[in-house]
């Protein structure tokens, strides 16, 4: 009797996003979120005192109003728009997609379970972060690998911050959304925690650790989210054809009081306008997305933070979201996974 033909399907990975903005249901994320070794990298007892005893009791309150400032009556933003992502994709490739959160539901295992359902027997799973993190990336697939069906064979998508696809789709999403007069384009990006690079470099000797790092040739690079986004800013402003003065990284989200990467957006934005820079466009390429971090931490509060000091006009660019030609450029990734799949 000849086998039967295997039948690929994908998983979308997000962060993932608390039921609702009531302080419940943020609490319960939030946990669950936090107590991820791979984010709050301490051993577990200490872990669980820094979560339960000192984040947990007053974060949540504080998330909750962020986020009833951005809720929709479809539900999350990121959550809305990841699936309508998903839904288009699979139109595209004609093939199963489900679409699951790290961090609350659909989870994981229920998107996997979905697609067993429908036959699939090779997934090709895929982050919805484009660069490289133990934090986001690592942490994703192995939940993804720990809970694949009995007959399931799993294989992930690479990190795609280089892909023409993806520099394509935010480019012309930037060039789109550009106002008429601007000084200056920041890239945004969720920062990380300094040792979480130190963490990631397989030689232990280059990030960080050796002047211009990012700008050498190491093989550290394949696991650094520091250069990776440096590329994707310089990729994007390339096809943009925005010259190197016109344009900077800095880095959003930090928590707590070590070492994170910096510049740190919210120093930088206010500290523009005593440059010249008036008018600033802001991406968030860290992101395909929209969530909190984009348009409440920077569409709300730096708006604030820029205006305040002095700024005249702030313009958050969209995250590429379900843009169509962010779908085909997905499908297109995609698709080069499978043939390889198919291939093995």
């Amino acid at each position: 009797m000849s086998e039967q033909p295997s039948k690929i399907g994908y998983l979308l990975i997000n962060l993932g996003t608390p039921d609702s903005p009531e302080v419940k249901d943020v609490r319960r994320y939030l946990g669950q979120f936090l107590m991820d070794p791979h984010v709050l990298d301490v051993p577990w007892a200490l872990r669980a005192l820094i979560v339960n005893a000192f984040i947990l009791p007053f974060r949540p309150k504080d998330s909750a109003e962020a986020y009833s400032k951005i809720w929709t009556p479809e539900g999350s933003p990121l959550l809305v728009k990841s699936q309508a992502l998903a839904d288009k994709l699979h139109q595209r490739l004609e093939a199963p997609v489900a679409l699951s959160m790290r961090y609350g539901k659909p989870s994981i295992a229920d998107g996997l379970q979905t697609l067993h359902e429908n036959g699939v027997t090779q997934v090709c799973i895929v982050p919805l972060y484009p660069h490289y993190a133990d934090s986001t990336i690592t942490t994703s697939v192995t939940e993804a690998i720990e809970h694949l069906p009995t007959g399931m064979q799993g294989d992930v998508i690479t990190p795609f911050y280089q892909a023409p696809e993806h520099t394509r789709a935010w480019g012309e999403n930037i060039r789109n959304h550009l106002p008429e007069h601007w000084d200056h384009l920041l890239f945004s990006y969720h920062g990380l925690p300094e040792r979480h690079l130190s963490k990631a470099d397989p030689t232990n000797e280059h990030c960080l650790k050796r002047e211009n790092c990012c700008e050498v040739e190491s093989v550290a690079h394949k696991t650094c989210y520091r250069h990776q986004v440096f590329v994707t800013s310089k990729e994007v402003a390339g096809y943009l054809e925005i010259p190197t003065d016109r344009y900077s990284v800095s880095f959003q989200s930090r928590l707590g009081r070590i070492p994170w990467l910096t510049p740190y957006t919210d120093q930088v934005l206010e500290q523009m306008p005593s440059q010249g820079i008036k008018h600033v466009a802001v991406a968030c390429p860290a992101f395909v997305v929209d969530n909190l971090e984009t348009l409440e931490e920077m569409g709300m509060q730096g708006e604030e933070t820029f205006l305040a000091a002095g700024g005249e006009s702030f313009t958050l660019i969209p995250c590429i979201n379900d843009d169509d030609l962010w779908v085909e450029g997905l499908a297109d990734l995609c698709l080069q996974q499978a043939r390889g799949l198919n291939a093995a």
